[in-house]
């Protein structure tokens, strides 16, 4: 089996990725938006944690441009921008 060398741009970009990922809540998060668009309350009531912490997490998601937004009034919803986040969650979700 021949398995490809990354580049170090590429294993800096993938590093970056998954440290997004890499916490509870985040993960949380993207299980929930696997579902579709949701606001900060509702996933907050979901995940039953604050409303600051959920901002904070999704603000680590946005950065990276794992999950985007779109503004509806008051409103804010989000949603999975990057597939990649739903690939990995699915990978983690396998019984093994």
């Amino acid at each position: 089996m021949h398995v490809e060398v990354l580049s170090e741009e590429r294993l800096e970009e993938w590093a970056e990725f998954l440290k997004a990922l890499a916490h509870p809540i985040r993960l949380r998060i993207i299980s929930v938006l696997i579902e579709g668009r949701q606001c900060v309350k509702n996933l907050s009531d979901l995940l039953n944690t604050s409303q600051p912490n959920v901002s904070q997490h999704l603000s680590i998601l946005r950065n990276k441009g794992i999950v985007g937004c779109k503004r509806d009034g008051s409103i804010v919803c989000y949603y999975i921008k990057d597939e990649r986040a739903v690939k990995i969650y699915e990978i983690l979700n396998k019984e093994v």
